[in-house]
């Protein structure tokens, strides 16, 4: 295999989260956690001669209020777990385990209580469809700049164009910049019959069938993503900095050149997540036209508060689809 044919893209460095299965039959769930990896990978013809491309100064210094971001959203979600829920999670696993052990009596009492469980799940509130169980959270950070992304993208495109599709999925797979917030939910509509309908197989002695039926179930659990694009986060928390120093009521020059490059790193983080597909290109015309707007009036030396606010709302406000 050739370099060309490898295209894992020596320009980026991704932060890689750890992943939450989309089965979770028997897999243990604990806290989330996130690594950072670095590739140096043989590059594609688009990317060859450069090096890993470093966050800038002022990307860098933005990290701690992009790690509260992500952490917050995970708050959010954690918060809504529900104990009874995680509670009828863990007796399944404990029946399923109880029966490779040949335990039928203490598989049948786990499933008692799983059971019970997910009733009072039900009845505190019936129109509960999916019962949140755990929350993880994955990061794809991409180091790069919106041309070398562009240039990928090109590339993946002529890649397509001449049915080289597998090259072209190399090229695209790691073309991410988000932290994915992973909710594990157990389907309420039919989680809780298919354990009732356990038992009887169990009384049976059918302890395959019924092992079979618990991996089956198990195997439900749905997984929710919530996607938070960095560029996005980055940018804003630029623009608070930018902010802090206008408001100044004697700006120094370092001041007003600080301003300049906060707002400048912010217009390519915005660039960064057009290139990469959150959102249309319409969408980001006005966000382009409000940053245009703040950046004069800034570099004129007006610091009236208010100046950010309504860039500011409307990154809050974007859809940043994916």
């Amino acid at each position: 295999m050739t370099n060309r044919d490898l295209r894992t893209l020596a320009w980026m460095a991704i932060g890689v989260g750890f992943m939450f299965a989309s089965g979770c039959s028997r897999s243990e769930q604990g806290t989330s956690t996130s690594v950072e990896a670095s590739s140096t990978a043989p590059s594609s013809s688009a990317t060859a001669g450069q090096k890993a491309e470093p966050k800038s100064p002022e990307a860098q210094s933005v990290e701690p209020q992009v790690q509260s971001e992500i952490e917050n959203m995970e708050a959010q979600k954690r918060a809504s777990l529900l104990a009874d829920a995680q509670a009828a999670l863990d007796q399944t696993r404990a029946a399923l385990a109880a029966l490779d052990k040949g335990d039928r009596q203490a598989a049948l009492s786990a499933l008692e209580q799983a059971s019970g469980k997910l009733d009072l799940v039900v009845s505190r509130d019936p129109k509960l469809a999916f019962a949140p169980i755990d929350v993880r959270t994955s990061i794809f950070d991409l180091y790069t700049t919106p041309d070398t992304v562009k240039r990928v993208v090109k590339e993946a495109r002529d890649d397509l164009s001449n049915s080289q599709v597998q090259q072209a999925r190399l090229l695209v797979t790691p073309l991410a910049s988000e932290a994915d917030t992973h909710v594990a939910q157990i389907p309420l509509a039919t989680y809780p019959a298919a354990i009732k309908a356990v038992a009887p197989l169990i009384d049976a002695g059918k302890t395959e069938e019924a092992k079979a039926a618990l991996e089956a179930a198990l195997n439900t659990i749905v997984i929710e993503t919530y996607v938070i694009p960095l560029p996005r986060v980055r940018a804003q928390a630029l623009l608070r900095q930018a902010e802090q120093l206008t408001a100044k009521t004697n700006r120094t020059q370092d001041d007003n050149q600080r301003v300049h490059s906060l707002i400048e790193v912010t217009r390519t983080q915005i660039q960064l997540a057009e290139a990469l597909g959150y959102g249309t290109k319409e969408d980001y015309k006005p966000l382009y036209a409000q940053l245009d707007d703040v950046q004069k009036k800034a570099e004129s030396g007006q610091s009236n508060k208010g100046l950010f606010d309504r860039i500011e709302q409307s990154l809050k406000r974007f859809k940043f689809s994916s």
